[in-house]
């Protein structure tokens, strides 16, 4: 199946592009944004060596969905999707912070708390927690976004002291934050699911704080299914979880975990589409519509096609 790993276009007006691990940004006369989700899989920060298809397709569709949903709560950039791949924006200046938001104890989380850690982005745990065990209430755990390699834990209170985000842009992030996740968690309870923690961008466009990039999909959040959550979290066992969490767990049972000497294990073609399966699943349960795989044979020539006419009609 084709998958698109790698873009490289030249849409009217374009100033310049930047890859990301995922998305493909491109900037139009420092006014719009153009996103291309790739097919593209990132993990441990590190971009695995296979597409898999149809994944920015299920990406893309699901961000604008919660777009739609949450934009009486917090303005957001989007302002169409032109294509199945593809939302085009406003530009928005990024503050280089990432709010995440978790509502239970797990992942990246409980392996550090395991470890022994009682405090998170200045955020103070319970003792006696298990994993998968829910917060008393949401706590936020911020990390600073990196240009390259890991992003950084930080505290609410170091990022305003060393002046990455004002208090009152901060504190405008963090309302809107719990905002979003309250309305993603009562989306994902109406589909039998819970939603475990997701992480939200901001940025600044004429003094005014955006919502921007993606919202509520497996990259970016981690889902469990709510039926048999309580007896599964009573026994100890694993959650069944619809996030991107099951890659990692794959390539940590393949001894990889994005460390320098370490090797990606072998992604067959079985194994790509077993991912992408994963994908569309999630879409299909968190939507509650049924995926419509596109299929072209030239993915790139109908992205480019559908964004000029976009662009175009922008312009009007």
């Amino acid at each position: 199946m084709a998958t698109l790993v790698k873009t490289d276009f030249h849409f009217q007006g374009q100033k310049s592009v930047y890859h990301g691990k995922v998305r493909d940004v491109y900037d139009i006369n420092d006014d719009l944004m153009v996103m291309v989700a790739t097919d593209r899989i990132s993990a441990f920060d590190v971009i695995l060596p296979k597409g898999i298809p149809f994944k920015g397709q299920v990406l893309n569709q699901i961000a604008a969905t919660f777009l739609d949903a949450t934009a009486d709560i917090v303005p957001n950039w989007k302002l169409a999707t032109p294509d199945p791949m593809v939302t085009v924006g406003l530009k928005c200046e990024g503050f280089r912070v990432e709010m995440i938001i978790r509502g239970y104890l797990t992942g990246s989380a409980w392996r550090e708390y395991a470890a022994g850690c009682r405090e998170l982005c200045g955020v103070r745990l319970p003792d006696g927690m298990k994993e998968n065990q829910k917060f008393p209430e949401p706590i936020i755990t911020p990390t600073t976004k990196a240009e390259a390699g890991h992003d950084e834990n930080i505290s609410k209170e170091e990022i305003i002291a060393q002046g990455i985000v004002s208090k009152e842009d901060y504190e405008t992030m963090e309302r809107y934050t719990r905002a979003l996740f309250e309305r993603g968690t009562k989306m994902a309870a109406e589909k039998g699911l819970i939603l475990v923690d997701t992480k939200y961008e901001f940025g600044k466009r004429d003094g005014k704080v955006y919502l921007i990039d993606e919202i509520h999909t497996p990259d970016s959040s981690r889902y469990f299914y709510a039926d048999g959550y309580q007896e599964r979290f009573e026994k100890g066992e694993p959650q069944r979880q619809l996030s991107k969490e099951f890659v990692r767990q794959w390539l940590i049972e393949h001894n990889f975990m994005g460390k320098p000497e370490q090797v990606v294990p072998e992604m067959t073609d079985e194994y790509c589409e077993s991912v992408s399966n994963r994908y569309i699943e999630l879409y299909e349960h968190i939507t509650g519509h049924k995926f419509e795989k596109k299929e072209d044979g030239d993915i790139a020539a109908r992205i480019e096609r559908n964004v000029n006419a976009c662009l175009e009609s922008l312009k009007r």
